[in-house]
């Protein structure tokens, strides 16, 4: 293999790995997408961020994703996470995220292969006090990825914590 700097290799992309079947329906999700988004909740002010989502495969039977925020001002970085996602043999989804704030998610949920949508819930989540409940709805439709996410903690009832509309890149 030639190459001619250190640390060069063969991206995933050059190799073209074949998609593994099990997450063939999940392939819309696939590449780089970016976009704004907005967020708040009752105890902290609302905030408005960019983001970027990164979705990838190496021919095994899960997405590998990244995501990363900044403040849309100053392009300070906010939060991160990354994750997997699979598809179940009985059409459900499990989204495994770790968050950089330490928090970690086991979400399960629903797949709609024709509508491209997807609806998660927390099953488990570790290393947190503060929050009881996650649930994340994701929409694919035209090169565009919308979601929302809705928090509960134990002070607060599940509402609103995050939208945001990214397109792919």
């Amino acid at each position: 293999m030639e190459g001619s700097g250190e640390g060069e290799g063969v991206s995933v992309r050059e190799m073209e790995l074949p998609l593994h079947p099990a997450i063939a329906p999940l392939e819309s999700l696939l590449g780089r997408w970016r976009g704004e988004g907005e967020g708040g909740f009752p105890t902290i002010n609302s905030f408005r961020y960019g983001e970027e989502l990164f979705f990838s495969h190496s021919g095994k039977p899960v997405i590998a994703y990244t995501q990363k925020t900044w403040k849309l001002e100053s392009g300070e970085p906010m939060h991160a996470e990354t994750g997997y996602w699979r598809l179940k043999s009985d059409g459900s989804i499990e989204v495994v995220i770790a968050q950089s704030t330490g928090l970690v998610e086991l979400q399960k949920g629903s797949f709609d292969a024709e509508n491209r949508t997807m609806e998660l819930k927390s099953e488990l989540i570790g290393n947190v006090s503060k929050v009881k409940e996650i649930r994340r709805a994701f929409r694919v439709s035209d090169r565009e990825l919308s979601y929302t996410v809705q928090m509960a903690t134990h002070t607060t009832n599940l509402q609103s914590h995050l939208k945001a509309v990214l397109r792919q890149i």
